[in-house]
């Protein structure tokens, strides 16, 4: 059983922010992109990204630490499974469970009940009737962390992403026999895909380990090795929209992992990373920076140009403006990626003295102190 705690190295109890860090961490030691040619980074990288996947979701994190690996397959019912859990303790309390059905004497514990349901990963399947065949799966969604820099996040964009991930195998379409090689029906299903595990007060099937549910055997396609996929990579068109914040989620449709038995290929889910800006920064929608004026800017008024990722703007200094006073210039901040509205920029006044020692610019400064009229320093108090 993989576990996905020891592949982030961080310990059961660990945070969220502790989950992130790490695979942030190992993400970038391991990334394919920096990486070319090496197979154990690439595979590395994939068992980085589902442990990911499952720990960075407080809903997977909380189904893979109750039931495992079995927890986080497409079709498992949780609540099926705990009152399954809880009949075969009923049994066990009994102290009849290997009289209950001749197949349940070489089950040692729930985990094992479980290995059988779902063989290697399967899907978990509570019925009521015999099973149809295999069922359309929806391909598994991938996260990817993409760090931009401030002014391209305010702004929005397009690239181009190369990535690896799971692609259909083109030699077989997916189905992971050899193309043109004769299919014959599935001797241990008899066709059905699917294949009875135990009999009880409830029926549980699972996945033909021999056709993987596909209800027919031939030769495994040598492309793909039987699976119906291949690690490819794919260049993809993305557009990063205006104003996207730390941590947005931006969703690419049908750009996941491909699906099973014609179900339709999984999302891919773009977590933003903002990189420090030196002299910018962002409050929810309003953004905030520091602009340097003179002293005679600051006592007399007047107006300066600052820039801003729209471009340059003129900025009004009102007269005897303080150093740390703060302008506010309105839909001129941030735009919310949802309503579309601006947030406003605030501008902070920072006045600079000349460094100087020319006597006159001294003897100047010494004549403004009689325009001190209260004690600058009077409020401050330990």
């Amino acid at each position: 059983m993989i576990d996905f705690y020891d592949i982030l190295g961080i310990p059961k109890n660990a945070s969220e922010e502790q989950i992130k860090k790490a695979y942030r961490k190992m993400a970038r030691k391991w990334h394919p992109d920096l990486n070319p040619g090496n197979k154990e980074a690439e595979q590395k990288f994939k068992e980085i990204s589902m442990a990911y996947d499952v720990l960075g979701k407080p809903e997977k994190r909380k189904l893979y630490d109750e039931f495992g690996e079995q927890g986080l397959q497409t079709g498992f019912d949780s609540q099926k499974a705990r009152e399954y859990k809880k009949w075969s303790g009923f049994q066990q309390d009994r102290g009849d469970w290997k009289s209950q059905d001749k197949d349940f004497g070489r089950y040692q514990s729930y985990e094992d009940i479980f290995k059988d349901i779902y063989g290697d990963g399967e899907s978990f399947y509570h019925q009521n009737g015999d099973s149809n065949g295999s069922k359309p799966l929806t391909g598994r969604d991938i996260d990817y962390d993409m760090e931009i820099d401030l002014v391209s996040a305010l702004k929005g964009f397009e690239t181009d992403l190369s990535m690896q991930k799971q692609k259909t195998c083109s030699g077989c379409g997916g189905i992971g026999i050899e193309a043109h090689a004769q299919e014959d029906l599935c001797l241990n299903c008899g066709g059905t895909g699917r294949v009875n595990v135990a009999q009880g007060p409830m029926k549980f099937t699972r996945t033909c380990p021999q056709c993987n549910g596909k209800g027919k055997s031939g030769k495994p396609c040598s492309k793909c090795d039987g699976k119906g996929s291949v690690v490819d990579t794919e260049r993809i068109r993305i557009t990063i929209p205006q104003g996207v914040k730390e941590g947005s989620r931006v969703r690419l449709a049908g750009k996941g992992e491909p699906g099973m038995d014609g179900g339709r290929p999984g999302d891919l889910y773009l977590i933003i990373h903002i990189k420090q800006h030196p002299f910018l920064k962002r409050d929810g929608d309003d953004l905030y920076m520091e602009v340097p004026v003179t002293v005679g800017e600051a006592m007399a008024g007047g107006s300066i140009t600052i820039p801003s990722f729209d471009g340059q703007i003129n900025l009004k200094i009102p007269s005897q403006s303080q150093s740390g006073q703060t302008l506010k210039l309105k839909g001129k901040g941030a735009v919310d990626v949802k309503t579309k509205k601006k947030g406003d920029l605030l501008v902070k006044l920072i006045v600079k003295v000349p460094k100087t020692k020319n006597n006159e610019i001294l003897d100047a400064a010494k004549k403004m102190e009689k325009f001190y009229t209260d004690d600058i320093r009077a409020g401050i108090k330990i």
